[in-house]
């Protein structure tokens, strides 16, 4: 559609050059559309036309390729206005909870939809509409046990979906500070393994065989000992990981400067691994690797630690299309996922960086724990994260 878009403005006689295209592009890989075809209307303009004669021009252009076309998830100026400034609500009741109806994510996109379509004004406190407040499915600041959040932070981490552009953040690699306990839990993260070319001098062996020869010396090499460690990171990252920023950054700036490790990767996901992984945030958003892929690329020998507070709906893990984006509808569960990866690599930890005493709160949480040992992201935990990772075969 966008390559149409190209080439219908230079059938329009707009003058656009492969510059001002590419500028578009980097514009919209940097969200500056926000997910709106009238956002992406004005930033297009913006970035493609050099002069107001053309204005009518790229009109014409822009209706013949995007008439009809809505997105399905935009959020207009006018809805935003209906979602800002939440009144005060209250909290349901044991009751009121036990009767609202539970629905699946192919339900409550549907509802939303029609709702979206009836909806004529702002609503606060009630059970039905898109708004702030009571204990409807569709909105923020209310209660329900599942729903769709537009708009506003999350709350009590129960929704469904969230439907808004995900911004993720990379987390850093050049951490200075608060370091040295981190690196020397992960001191232990070695398995010394002699392998290679024998240049290495076996003294007790040199001595025992110059021995056996009558003083005559003999010189016996053998291969130097270098760690065997692989390690792939996975990190959840965005929402309720916001807080965890920093610990995070931590962690895998000490990993960065682990020199000693055979080899390493780290990747990102948002919640849960699903079937697509990311290099960098913003990549997960964009140009994912499938998980598939790096269960094929990796053996069974490499080491796992993942990263994340495991809080999320249940519908994430357990329903098919569980994905909290929901632009992105992979039939597999969350949880099938999770046990792939376990069992496929021999060693598997999760590091959670919320307290250990809240952890049972969540029922995600608890199912998780049942797949993969759980360790706080602290220095004490990582060391025994580490010692799991290494078993009786850790070398000091």
């Amino acid at each position: 559609m966008f390559l149409d878009f190209f080439y219908e403005l230079r059938d329009e006689g707009v003058p656009v050059g492969i510059q001002e295209w590419l500028t578009l592009m980097d514009g919209m890989a940097k969200g500056l559309h926000g997910s709106s075809l009238n956002h992406f209307y004005n930033l297009s303009r913006a970035c493609l036309i050099k002069s107001e004669t053309y204005f009518d021009a790229f009109d014409r252009a822009f209706l013949k390729v995007f008439e009809g076309v809505e997105g399905a998830l935009d959020i207009e100026d006018e809805l935003q206005q209906w979602l800002s400034d939440p009144k005060n609500f209250e909290g349901l009741t044991d009751e009121q909870r036990e009767m609202l109806e539970r629905l699946s994510g192919d339900e409550l996109m549907q509802k939303l939809f029609e709702r979206l379509a009836e909806q004529t004004e702002r609503h606060d406190g009630g059970g039905k509409w898109v708004g702030t407040g009571g204990h409807s499915p569709f909105g923020h600041g209310g209660e329900h046990p599942t729903g769709i959040r537009i708009g506003g932070p999350a709350k009590s981490r129960s929704a469904m979906k969230v439907a808004e552009e995900r911004r993720y953040k990379d987390y850093r690699t050049d951490q200075t500070l608060d370091l040295r306990q981190t690196k020397v839990a992960l001191r232990r993260l070695r398995q010394l393994t002699r392998t290679g070319p024998a240049t290495e001098l076996d003294l007790d062996e040199t001595v025992d065989e110059t021995c056996r020869n009558a003083g005559e010396i003999e010189l016996v090499f053998r291969p130097e000992r270098k760690n065997d460690v692989r390690l792939l990171l996975l990190m959840d990252v965005g929402g309720t990981m916001d807080p965890f920023y920093e610990p995070v950054s931590r962690l895998l700036t000490a990993l960065h400067e682990e020199r000693g490790l055979r080899d390493f990767k780290a990747y990102y996901f948002h919640n849960c691994p699903y079937e697509l992984l990311g290099k960098t945030a913003r990549l997960l958003r964009r140009e994912a690797l499938p998980t598939g892929d790096l269960l094929r690329t990796l053996g069974a020998r490499w080491k796992v630690m993942i990263v994340g507070d495991a809080a999320m709906h249940p519908a994430e893990l357990m329903e098919p299309y569980g994905n909290i984006d929901p632009r992105k509808t992979a039939e597999s569960t969350g949880i099938a996922w999770l046990h792939r990866i376990a069992d496929h690599f021999d060693r598997c930890v999760w590091m959670n960086p919320e307290l250990p005493q809240i952890w049972g709160e969540y029922q995600t949480v608890e199912v998780i724990r049942k797949i993969f040992p759980m360790y706080h992201l602290s220095t004490d935990g990582i060391a025994e994260a580490v010692q799991t990772l290494i078993g009786a075969k850790a070398v000091n």
